[in-house]
């Protein structure tokens, strides 16, 4: 069968600006329900595809009695916010990301896909921290048929301007695992960041774009969304900020725009020499489309590209799960 002609359904969870879902669309999936707990989430959801099924719901409170034209899809896909390592999956060591975890295993005893895709943070699936969740989610979908595969994927090579590693859980019915390759990279060059993002610089007239994007020679370190509860809007940790500020970027804010003809970029004068990105161009570095709108203020868009799945990854993993359901 054609992968180009033949369309497959799918159930997102945990879908926050649509990165993933995105992404499984240009595969060939089609969502018959999108779920986020985020109202702005889901508003940037509607915004950019008016035609998807979105719900603005926790998924602890999700049947999927009351939604069964979820059941029997060929995908549920979770793009689940950060687990972080437990020593035990027991009630005495609950937490949150934990609990939606395991909330979206449980669900696949109603939704019963052909397969699973779950992205998360590459630790669970190399970290002996992890194991006792590793383990659970193995004891669980081997009970109810299904064979799994854990591996780990970077953004980089998939034309991703981003060195952003994810762990991914993929799991298929059956025997159909046996057809599954985990996507090759797509690319055979890094992209940089100032290729990506150079035209960008100068659309306001900056003199030194053009200075400034033949010195960004690298992808970027991992977009970090941070806290939802806390804090303003900025590209990730200490760490993070020290190698953004190495490419001349201010990593400690996002700005409204991009520099106009009487900025002066000297980084070694610090913060005040140095140029911040916007929430367009965070989004340019994760591998949205210009026209992928973000609803919101700018620090709550900035959260929702900063936690998104690439596009990129997400069609990559699309493309070699509908091949092996094609088998």
């Amino acid at each position: 069968m054609s992968t180009e002609t033949t369309r497959m359904k799918s159930v997102g969870v945990c879908t926050g600006a649509g990165g993933l879902a995105l992404g499984l669309e240009q595969a060939g999936f089609d969502p018959v329900l999108l779920l986020d707990n985020r109202a702005v989430s889901c508003e940037t959801l509607r915004a950019n595809r008016p035609a998807w099924n979105v719900l603005e719901l926790d998924l602890l409170e999700f049947d999927p009695i009351d939604h069964q034209h979820t059941y029997d899809v060929d995908l549920l896909a979770a793009g689940l916010p950060r687990v972080k390592a437990a020593a035990s999956v027991g009630r005495a060591d609950r937490n949150d990301e934990l609990e939606v975890l395991k909330a979206t295993i449980m669900l696949m005893h109603a939704v019963r896909p052909r397969a699973l895709l779950i992205e998360n943070v590459p630790d669970l699936v190399t970290k002996p921290a992890y194991g006792p969740i590793r383990e659970y989610i193995g004891e669980e979908l081997v009970h109810l048929g299904y064979e799994l595969h854990w591996f780990v994927l970077n953004a980089v090579d998939f034309g991703v301007p981003q060195d952003r590693r994810e762990g991914v859980v993929i799991a298929f019915e059956g025997d159909r695992l046996a057809s599954f390759t985990p996507p090759a990279a797509t690319v055979t060059r890094q992209r940089t960041v100032g290729e990506v993002l150079g035209m960008s610089m100068a659309v306001r007239g900056w003199p030194q774009a053009a200075e400034w994007a033949a010195q960004a020679d690298r992808p970027a370190p991992t977009l970090v969304g941070g806290s939802w509860n806390r804090g303003g809007a900025d590209l990730g940790p200490t760490g993070s900020k020290r190698a953004w500020a190495r490419m001349g970027v201010d990593g400690a804010t996002v700005a409204d725009d991009v520099p106009g003809p009487d900025f002066a970029w000297n980084p070694s004068l610090g913060r005040a020499g140095m140029v911040p990105l916007t929430v367009r161009q965070a989004a340019m570095l994760q591998g949205f489309p210009r026209d992928w709108a973000f609803a919101g203020r700018k620090t709550a868009q900035y959260r929702q590209v900063g936690h998104a799945t690439p596009p990129p990854v997400g069609l990559a993993l699309g493309k070699a799960i509908k091949a092996a359901l094609e088998h």
